[in-house]
């Protein structure tokens, strides 16, 4: 809709390639931090549950069934875990969870790269789909012995407990406004000259890792300049005043290097 004119501006959790901008005339923008968290539902079991790499592929696989499966009560000694069949609920094709949570897996698991891959739609092995972050979370707090993926502040809404996630320092690391900015912060080394489109799995040892930016896309091309004068006055408001209402809204705040070359773009814009 942005590159053909339809709309000024558009949100979007997945990036486009830099080729494709160029050739639709879309200019894009990261705006801020959000991530993605494992919540369960599993009787007696209200602590924070650590949950490694190969523990999460192997769920969202179907290869690994049942709440005591060695995978998850090895990395947790202290919890009493069920026999229990694993009750996987899934985000709906389309969505932003989707495609940071495929993205995440991807880049963890063989298996899940080579059979599933990573993308808006794909072809989930296993689970029931939700539509959208609330509905996600409203079914697993209403689905025993169920696990899902959502928005860390779904999550904290819920009131539903949600894992630690083992990083690729193997440090099991709990999501807040800190660990996503250690992960956007560790990406950053590995591309100094600009931002990296997947910021999941870095490297770093307090990085939490299923982190993603959230993007803004504009059209190069705006016929009306007052529009055009409209959306630039946003987009500075975006990654000045408005960063100070992001945690409050359970994300994290853009780095300011990085919010800084953002606005040196807006100003370099037609």
């Amino acid at each position: 809709m942005v590159s053909s004119g339809t709309a000024d501006f558009g949100a979007t959790d997945v990036p486009m390639p830099n080729k494709d901008l160029t050739k639709a005339g879309v200019l894009q923008f990261a705006t801020l931090l959000v991530a993605i968290v494992p919540i369960y539902n599993v009787s007696g079991v209200l602590r924070p549950l650590r949950f490694s790499p190969q523990a999460l592929a192997g769920i969202y696989l179907g290869t690994i069934t049942k709440w005591n499966d060695p995978a998850i009560s090895a990395p947790n000694p202290e919890v009493q875990l069920p026999s229990n069949t694993i009750a996987v609920i899934h985000s709906a094709d389309g969505r932003g969870a989707t495609y940071i949570w495929s993205d995440y897996l991807s880049k963890v698991s063989v298996e899940w790269r080579t059979r599933v891959g990573r993308g808006l739609s794909i072809k989930w092995p296993v689970g029931t789909e939700a539509d959208g972050n609330g509905n996600l979370a409203r079914i697993v707090k209403q689905t025993p012995n169920s696990i899902g993926h959502v928005e860390l502040v779904y999550a904290q809404q819920s009131g539903l407990p949600y894992g630690l996630v083992q990083n690729a320092a193997k440090n099991f690391i709990s999501a807040d406004a800190s660990t996503t900015t250690a992960a956007v912060t560790a990406a950053m080394k590995s591309t100094p000259s600009g931002l990296p489109n997947s910021i999941t799995n870095p490297s770093g040892e307090n990085s939490y890792p299923i982190s993603s930016f959230t993007w803004i896309l504009v059209s190069e091309n705006m016929k009306s300049r007052t529009k055009q004068e409209a959306v630039k006055g946003f987009l500075r408001w975006m990654l000045n005043e408005g960063q100070s209402y992001v945690e409050d809204a359970g994300f994290a705040k853009l780095p300011r290097p990085i919010a800084g070359k953002e606005l040196e773009a807006i100003e370099k814009m037609p």
